[in-house]
């Protein structure tokens, strides 16, 4: 939702400057710069990303209009099932919880915990690790490694997206300025024209420029790094998993396994310890 307010403000101060100064809002309607300004950017990105990025920066737009789904109450389910996890675990040894990662469709656990389904492949992540722990033979050191690797690849994986926006962003200036000098040659084929019509052709010519700079930096650049910040989030999302898992595997009792968890949350989302608390007591 910040993107929509923040393009509408964007947008908005251009438009509301541009006509309090006397200008005529139609002057900036030059749809064919803009074809020639999105096209050559949109080429550009297709024949510099593989076609799987490609289309996962089309898939991201409708990332950009939702809010974040990484908030207090998502970290307060996922402290919650880990502890179900943890506390069944201890409880039962390491086979008791195989039912549940057998399938978690059907498990009391992961059912309580529907939050945790909405994030693409976090339940996964769980089972595998899991799966894991109770096969046996694994040395702390060696799963600990095991995670970083595949939380590597995965911060590796999510940054794919946000890195082709940023290209296009840094390309989109040098597409604007094709787009004037087309316009500028087009002016010049008109040079014995009346003053009025090469006006109009050297203004077409200076809103590509203008399109070009604008949504580089004040549209898809700011994209970027909104993808940024998401797949941070992510990041730290699923590190909270790792370190919460990796207590409980050293022998932490369920509540201090959560609580390393916890600890490594930023703290705009970082639930307190009365929170958690309470939260894992509720059936």
């Amino acid at each position: 939702m910040n993107v929509v307010i923040g393009l509408l403000v964007v947008l908005g101060s251009c438009v509301a400057g541009f006509m309090l100064s006397g200008g005529e809002l139609l002057a900036l309607f030059q749809p064919y710069e803009l074809l020639i300004i999105g096209g050559a950017a949109l080429g550009a990105m297709v024949m510099s990303n593989p076609l799987g990025v490609t289309i996962n920066v089309m898939k991201s737009f409708a990332t950009l209009v939702k809010p974040s789904p990484y908030k207090k109450a998502l970290y307060l389910d996922l402290l919650a099932l880990l502890y179900d996890i943890f506390n069944k675990m201890r409880r039962e040894g390491l086979l008791g919880i195989e039912k549940d990662i057998d399938d978690p469709a059907a498990s009391p656990i992961f059912s309580k915990h529907t939050g945790i389904a909405k994030i693409h492949g976090a339940t996964d992540f769980i089972i595998d690790y899991l799966r894991v722990m109770t096969l046996g033979g694994v040395a702390a050191h060696d799963l600990d490694a095991l995670f970083d690797a595949e939380l590597e690849t995965h911060h590796t994986e999510s940054h794919l997206v946000s890195g082709a926006m940023s290209k296009v962003a840094d390309a989109l200036p040098g597409f604007g300025i094709v787009a004037a000098v087309m316009g500028i040659v087009i002016t010049m084929g008109h040079i014995g024209g009346p003053p009025a019509e090469l006006g109009h052709h050297v203004g077409a010519a200076l809103v590509g420029t203008f399109l070009g700079i604008l949504l580089s930096y004040g549209v898809v650049g700011p994209m970027s790094v909104y993808l940024e910040h998401i797949s941070r989030e992510e990041a730290k999302f699923y590190e909270c998993i790792k370190v919460s898992m990796m207590a409980s595997f050293s022998g932490a009792p369920p509540q201090l396994a959560v609580e390393f968890g916890r600890k490594i949350l930023f703290h705009s989302v970082r639930p307190s310890w009365t929170e958690v608390e309470e939260r894992v007591k509720q059936k």
